[in-house]
């Protein structure tokens, strides 16, 4: 009886310590799956930043591009004590950084630092090798967890941080090309335009859509590339191909700096245009900037002086008043007009001339730039037909598609143009305001058969497969009959050959141009300081360009022909070196 009992006690423990485990199994496996578990994902993710596109010359230079930057990260606790010297002088060398600002990084604080966020991607790639050798080498130490007790090593990280924007030519073709400027997004530095055609196509240039790859992963972290697989491409920035050539831009670019020189100059602008196309062989000026390195002394030249500076142009203004009368039948070229001497009066102004004369014909009067002869033609013009003339050739209208913040100048209503005094003045270029540009534009219809065209300056959008799609040339307007377009053209080779054009002539090239001199109003009260210009084509037989040279305030002289034709003449002659212009050379 006692044997029995014993036993049935010995069987109730047994099932007592059975059911003990058990109840424990259960709590260990309900514990283990309602505690977080920090297991390796099956699965892994990889993203990759689209880039900014670049702005590409005509032949084929990149002259603003994107760099990505990485910045290096380390957490310095998991640094060896016995080997940080070690890691600071091979990251030193890998990264090209002074091994004492490497040093100080690591002292700035305690955990994670940044050693540098400007690393470049060609060093990027040798410190991610750099990163997989120190842990070989044991260079960061294991340290556990205090609250797992699990041992992790954290070593160099290199991370993708941002964009840069790369300029190789420094200062060339500022400022039209204009500048950046840096915009966080979610930690990533992305590049936004500001000014000139960086920020005119600043959407087009733009990256699109950020590449990422997701899937499951092998051993080793990386993603298995398969149907299960997940892949969003990159879509970088469109490239915007020029019309410029960055060759003959320098020449160009350097000779403005010389004759600005030499001219004692506030500035010097050129700009050459296809006639027939439109298309921008060069836009250049005298005051440029460095795009990543501005100073305080470079924002009078942020300004694209093309477009942005507008100004009284004085007498280039002559032969597009004098085609007007032309083409309405009002004049004719040899008809006569009186030059009173030098000294005209209409109302209470008196109007001169530089040089005397007594009687002249029309043509003479553009040949040389009579004020007192445009002056008393212009009354043939009713106000509505000088407003709409001027309207018609472009002026205080958007000279361009390709550049923003354009000064578009003005022009006397038609009921200023209606009292004598307005239309003699307007006449020769004072009382209105233009720039460079709207001047090319308004020349081109003379050697154009009277057809005027718009400055283009890019051709072409290139995607990252380098598919070009070409842009449209802008419709050519008729602006005034062919016939007196090349009456005009005529009148103003002769200003070149004879007139007050004559040091812009070049053997074996047709040459044709209107010299232009204005005071500066300052305070409302014109000054003796002034602008001279020449605006003009040149003609091989098989290309035809239309040029314009301004020069704002030269000191040397106020004389056009002792300023801007030479500045003329020197960018032609920069051409014919360049092989864009051939003279013909009689035998």
């Amino acid at each position: 009886m006692l044997n029995e009992e014993n036993k049935s006690k010995k069987i109730l423990l047994l099932y007592l310590i059975i059911g003990a485990a058990f109840t424990i199994f259960l709590g260990v496996m309900l514990l283990t799956t309602v505690k977080p578990r920090h297991l390796p994902s099956l699965y892994s993710k990889k993203t990759s930043k689209s880039e900014r596109g670049s702005i590409i010359s005509a032949d084929g230079f990149h002259i603003a591009s994107t760099k990505k930057l990485y910045k290096a990260v380390v957490n310095n606790r998991y640094i060896d004590p016995d080997k940080r010297e070690l890691f600071i002088q091979l990251f030193s060398i890998y990264a090209d950084m002074d091994p004492n600002k490497v040093r100080k990084k690591l002292k700035t604080r305690k955990g994670l630092v940044v050693i540098s966020y400007l690393i470049p991607e060609k060093q990027a790639q040798y410190l991610k090798k750099l990163s997989y050798e120190l842990r070989r080498y044991k260079v960061f130490k294991a340290i556990a967890n205090p609250k797992t007790g699990i041992k992790r090593t954290h070593g160099l990280s290199i991370i993708e941080s941002g964009e840069t924007r790369i300029y190789p030519y420094g200062d060339v073709l500022t400022p039209v090309l204009g500048y950046t400027h840096k915009a966080e997004e979610d930690g990533y530095t992305r590049i936004k335009g500001v000014k000139g055609l960086e920020k005119r196509f600043d959407i087009e240039l733009s990256s699109r859509q950020d590449g990422s790859t997701r899937g499951k992963r092998d051993v080793n972290g990386y993603i298995i590339l398969n149907k299960d697989s997940f892949t969003k491409p990159n879509i970088n920035g469109l490239n915007i191909k020029l019309t410029i050539p960055i060759s003959l831009q320098i020449k160009v670019e350097e000779m403005t700096s010389r004759m600005k020189k030499d001219l004692r100059a506030k500035e010097v602008l050129v700009a050459v245009m296809d006639s027939k196309t439109g298309k921008v062989l060069t836009v250049a000026s005298s005051n440029r900037f460095l795009p990543k390195a501005i100073k305080k002394r470079d924002y009078p030249f942020l300004n694209a002086g093309v477009i942005e500076y507008s100004f009284e142009s004085g007498s280039v203004i002559k032969p597009i008043t004098f085609v007007l009368l032309l083409d309405k039948g009002r004049i004719n070229p040899y008809d006569m007009i009186n030059g009173h001497n030098g000294h005209y009066r209409i109302g209470k102004k008196i109007i001169t001339d530089e040089h005397k004369f007594d009687w002249l014909s029309a043509e003479d009067v553009i040949i040389h730039s009579s004020n007192i002869g445009i002056a008393q033609m212009a009354q043939k013009l009713s106000g509505i037909e000088f407003n709409k003339g001027l309207k018609s050739f472009g002026f205080s209208r958007k000279s361009t598609p390709d550049l923003i913040y354009e000064k578009t100048g003005s022009i006397p209503t038609m009921n200023q143009l209606s009292k004598a005094i307005y239309k003699a003045t307007c006449s020769y270029g004072y009382g209105m305001r233009t720039n460079l540009f709207q001047l090319l534009r308004a020349y081109s219809t003379f050697n154009n058969n009277g057809k005027m065209v718009n400055p283009q300056l890019v051709s072409s959008f290139i995607d990252e497969h380098n598919n070009e799609t070409k842009l449209p040339n802008k419709q050519s307007i008729q602006v005034i009959k062919t016939s007196s377009a090349q009456k005009m053209k005529s009148i103003l080779i002769k200003t070149v050959q004879k007139g007050t054009g004559m040091k812009a002539r070049i053997k074996g090239l047709e040459i044709g141009g209107k010299t232009g001199t204005a005071h500066i109003v300052e305070k409302g009260q014109y000054v003796k300081k002034y602008n001279t210009s020449f605006i003009g084509f040149v003609n091989d037989g098989k290309t035809s360009l239309t040029l314009g040279a301004v020069i704002i305030q030269p000191k040397k002289s106020q004389f056009a022909s002792r300023t801007a034709v030479p500045v003329f003449r020197k960018t032609v002659e920069i051409m014919v070196e360049d092989g864009y212009l051939k003279p013909h050379v009689i035998k």
